[in-house]
Parts: C-alpha cells; sequence; structure tokens
C-alpha cells in the first residue's frame, strides 16, 4: 500500500491533468529559452536582485521534467507491453532530435540529446531492475551500462536525470520519502520541488487522455513546439 502525503479526498489530479501541466510548463520553459531576448525586461526588484519575465517563465519550467518522470513511472507499473512503451520512447526521440538541436543551437550539431532519450534510458532502467531482481550482480552492472550510456549520449538533464528516474521508481511506494530525496536531487533548482506538490495530488486515474491517437498528440507536441519555436527564432534574425 502506497504512504499517503495527503489525504484522498485533496487527490483531484488524475494522470492527464498532470501531463498538461508538466506540458504547459514546459513550452513555457522553451519559449524563454528560444526567445530570451524577447523576455529580459526587468519587471519587479526585490532587494538587490532583479526579476524578468526570463527568469519567471525558466522557473515555471522547472516543474515539468519531476512531472514527466512520475508519469514514466506511472506508465511503466501500467502499461501491458513494457518493450513497446521503451520503444514508443526511443522513436519520439528519434523524431524530435533534430527539432532540439535545431531550437536549441539553431544549427544541426552534436551538443546533447533531447528529454525523450533520458526517459528512454529510465524506462530501460526499469526494465532491467525487473527482470534482473533475482541477480543482483546483473541489474548492477545493466544500471551502470545504461548509466554510462546516458553519459556518452548527454542526453538531457545528464546522468542526474536517469538517476532521478530510478529514485521515483525505487521509492514509489513511499511518496513522503520520495518527495523528501526529490528535492534533494532538484536542490540545484530548488523550485523543481514544488512540482511534488501536483505529484501528490494524483489521483490514480487516466483522465480525459484516451486512446492512442490522442496519447500521440501529447508525444508529438514536444518536437512540434520546438521546430515552431526555431522557426520563429529564424525569422527574427
Amino acid at each position: 500500500m502506497q504512504e499517503s502525503v495527503i489525504p484522498q479526498k485533496y487527490k483531484v489530479l488524475s494522470g492527464s491533468a498532470l501531463k498538461t501541466i508538466a506540458l504547459v510548463s514546459m513550452i513555457i520553459d522553451h519559449v524563454a529559452f528560444v526567445l530570451s531576448g524577447k523576455f529580459s525586461k526587468t519587471l519587479f526588484i526585490i532587494g538587490a536582485k532583479s526579476y524578468s519575465a526570463y527568469s519567471i517563465m525558466r522557473w515555471i519550467g522547472r516543474l515539468a521534467f519531476p512531472i514527466y518522470c512520475f508519469l514514466l513511472v506511472e506508465g511503466f507499473l501500467h502499461t501491458k507491453d513494457r518493450k513497446k512503451y521503451a520503444l514508443r520512447l526511443f522513436i519520439f526521440a528519434l523524431i524530435s532530435e533534430i527539432p532540439f538541436n535545431l531550437a536549441n543551437r539553431m544549427k544541426l550539431t552534436y551538443s546533447g540529446q533531447n528529454v525523450f532519450f533520458t526517459l528512454c534510458l529510465g524506462c530501460l532502467g526499469m526494465m532491467c531492475v525487473e527482470y534482473f531482481r533475482s541477480d543482483r550482480p546483473k541489474m548492477l552492472f545493466s544500471l551502470i551500462a545504461l548509466l554510462a550510456v546516458s553519459l556518452l549520449l548527454k542526453a538531457d538533464y545528464g546522468i542526474t536525470g536517469f538517476c532521478f528516474i530510478m529514485m521515483m521508481y525505487a521509492l514509489r511506494e513511499q511518496k513522503i520519502l520520495q518527495a523528501v530525496v526529490g528535492c534533494g536531487f532538484l536542490s540545484s533548482t530548488w523550485i523543481a520541488g514544488l512540482a511534488f506538490i501536483p505529484i501528490n495530488l494524483y489521483n490514480g486515474e487516466r483522465g480525459f487522455i484516451k486512446g492512442r491517437a490522442l496519447q500521440y498528440c501529447y508525444y508529438a507536441i514536444y518536437p512540434v513546439h520546438l521546430l515552431i519555436l526555431y522557426l520563429i527564432k529564424r525569422s527574427m534574425m
């Protein structure tokens, strides 16, 4: 039985609602990052520190990754075919790579890989834990190998991203500890820890995102919005 942080009656967010929160947060973050010059004007000053729309939008964007990692674990636990789940993540990682590079560097260059690679490696890590549960040396070796792949690929969020996913999976039944350890992982971007508020409002229901078509639309938004942002920035140059 899962340890509860918040009483069940307050758990009002479905998986679809969480996915939408993460999606909106991510888009806000990417708009600020790609079109940074448009949001650099100072909005207000507190003490000696100034705050711009850019900084606020990037803060909002920090909520996305922890929520996506949580949803990855939930998807892994409930999917009927984990191999197809991992393959789907890998396919969208390949589809997203060109838009990711264009939006981040304005050219095709090997400087890092998009977050779908991180999520795919995390999914493979969970599969290895399940498959080698009775063989700890093989489990450890496979996880170290995936960690090395994450490092070599320069996957988004680096090895910290992979380790964060594995932590979310390992502590999935201990929500309080998961939130505490998760905030420790995210201490460099402390505001990301606020993602555990909507995470702990999750009610275990799928929500309105049903059927392959709508599910794939949510996946496709990632490469499509990056490509749109690249085209907008290119038109402004």
